[in-house]
């Protein structure tokens, strides 16, 4: 039986068990100050309404740092878990939303196809005559690739208009609405009494900055972009069509974005909230010291000792391979990468 306020009757009574038995003449006793059964109570006084009795599961434990573990008497099947979850991840696959930011002209869609390796995007190249969008535009393409038996569900979203006009004025806008209207609508099913069993995931979960291979350093409209954008979406700056700088160009312009980074507060991936033990931290660590990434995209297959390779064909060789491909190299959109 409870009381007003929560309380269990058997406690309120305590502080105040001074009844009349009705029709008898001899008056009650007061109450004992300790009650048999219990040889540490102290004696009763007015119990605080607001004071709330600790309750069994707030009682003080050891923190799981501290927790001794539990000598088993045998195996219980606990391995099992993971080969459940395998199956599991593998029935169902897995999605992936990238998004891809630039101006024209430096490779994204190429870039696309050479990171997966497949024809996911189509670019089609404005002809004579054909003119410059006025208004940034948002064009998502979604294919399901599968490799040994793994599916993803592959999204990729292009932003053409982006950087192209003479003023560039908020052109961030339609991105991080976007953006933000992935993330509401996902909300909105997710917090559905009755909701779906596997709610469409249409959020972005990466998003490719291509930095144009100017050899300088970023540009007000890089820093300003840059700047909105990390604090709603990972964000990966990539120097497109790296092949058009010596290695040592390209070795002090990775530093000078690293410089205009740091300088300006741009939190990228992978942010350091993500170095949860020491294996992290040394992974991130190495990361961010190559960010952004050099990247060469390549749609053509060539034969390089008798096998066909994508890659860029010049007069003194073939362009292709991890060395050439940064972004491969490192493993950030692996499914074991951090975030």
């Amino acid at each position: 039986m409870m009381c007003g306020g929560g309380w269990p009757a058997a406690k309120l009574k305590l502080g105040f068990r001074s009844e009349v038995s009705v029709g008898s003449s001899e008056p009650q006793r007061p109450p004992s100050p300790h009650p048999p059964g219990d040889r540490h109570l102290e004696p009763s006084a007015p119990m605080d309404p607001l004071r709330r009795s600790p309750s069994p599961c707030s009682s003080s434990r050891p923190s799981s740092p501290s927790t001794p573990p539990c000598e088993m008497l045998g195996p219980v099947g606990i391995e099992a878990v993971l080969d459940q979850l395998k199956i599991k991840a593998m029935k169902m696959g897995f999605e992936f939303n990238i998004m891809v930011v630039g101006q024209s002209g430096l490779g994204k869609s190429t870039m696309v196809n050479t990171l997966f390796k497949s024809k996911v995007w189509k670019s089609n190249p404005p002809g004579l005559g054909v003119p410059t969008p006025q208004t940034l535009q948002l064009h998502s393409v979604t294919h399901v690739i599968e490799e040994k038996g793994v599916k993803l569900k592959l999204t990729v979203t292009d932003t053409p208009g982006f950087g192209d006009q003479i003023n560039n004025d908020k052109c961030w806008d339609p991105i991080l609405g976007y953006i933000n209207e992935q993330y509401e609508r996902y909300l909105q099913e997710e917090i559905l009494i009755t909701r779906q069993r596997h709610i469409p995931d249409t959020r972005v979960h990466c998003c490719v900055y291509f930095v144009p291979p100017t050899g300088h350093c970023l540009r007000p409209l890089d820093i300003e972009f840059l700047q909105r954008l990390c604090q709603t979406v990972n964000v990966v700056p990539v120097i497109a069509r790296a092949d058009s700088l010596t290695m040592e160009e390209r070795e002090a312009f990775r530093r000078r974005i690293q410089q205009n980074l740091r300088t300006h507060c741009i939190d990228i991936y992978p942010q350091k909230c993500f170095d949860e033990d020491i294996n992290d931290k040394i992974l991130n660590s190495k990361l961010r010291d190559r960010i952004p990434f050099a990247v060469v995209g390549a749609d053509r297959e060539h034969l390089v000792d008798g096998r066909c390779v994508l890659g860029r064909k010049t007069k003194w060789g073939i362009i292709e391979g991890p060395l050439h491909l940064a972004l491969h190299q490192s493993g950030i959109l692996s499914p074991n990468s951090p975030g």
